[in-house]
């Protein structure tokens, strides 16, 4: 068994994986099901109540995932995504409670440009929750070797994307008229504000 076969395995049993993304290394679980989701703040050290995202192979998933997007959030997505943003978006159904943290009518999502191993494995798992694989304040992981050992020997399966460039996604929040920016990241805000207000 690969280390992609591997990591699938791991993430349709419930455990936790390391994967490369368009950004930095990420640990993912299955976003389905409350419990193993509980797993991954411990290992980072931080509150529960902190939101973590869900990161999709495709914005059709995403939509298969959270309906509501359909409409305008949609279509400021796809202007978007992939790419290296996360999406704070209506979720008005409070859909997947265990993610949104203290505000379940918003949910992160994500939708990295991936190649290789990581795409091989979105392709097969769809959708994940996912947050930074460090602990919380830490540097975020450019290579696997970053990540802290305490999270590597905590997971069931991690897959090499060697170096990525290692900062973070830019965040946007999207669930008032006006886009707002909550950090900025690896892409420029700007440009994400741009695609928004020609995609709106």
């Amino acid at each position: 068994m690969n280390e992609i076969q591997q990591a699938v395995s791991a993430i349709r049993a419930g455990e936790p994986v390391i994967i490369p993304t368009d950004t930095v290394y990420g640990l993912v679980c299955t976003p389905y099901y409350e419990v193993p989701m509980r797993r991954l703040a411990p290992l980072k050290g931080r509150s529960p109540d902190q939101p973590i995202a869900l990161l999709a192979a495709s914005v059709d998933w995403l939509l298969e995932c959270v309906p509501e997007l359909r409409g305008r959030v949609g279509v400021i997505a796809r202007a978007l995504l992939p790419g290296p943003y996360t999406l704070v978006v209506p979720n008005p159904a409070c859909r997947y409670p265990w993610l949104t943290g203290r505000r379940p009518d918003a949910i992160g999502v994500r939708v990295p440009e991936v190649e290789g191993p990581a795409r091989e494995f979105l392709a097969e798992v769809a959708v994940v929750a996912a947050t930074s694989a460090n602990r919380h304040g830490g540097t975020d992981p450019r290579r696997l070797a970053d990540v802290p050992p305490e999270i590597l020997d905590a997971v069931a399966a991690t897959i090499d994307g060697g170096e990525l460039p290692g900062t973070p996604s830019t965040v946007l929040d999207l669930t008032a008229p006006k886009p707002r920016v909550l950090r900025e990241g690896a892409a420029s805000s700007e440009e994400a504000i741009r695609r928004v207000r020609e995609a709106d």
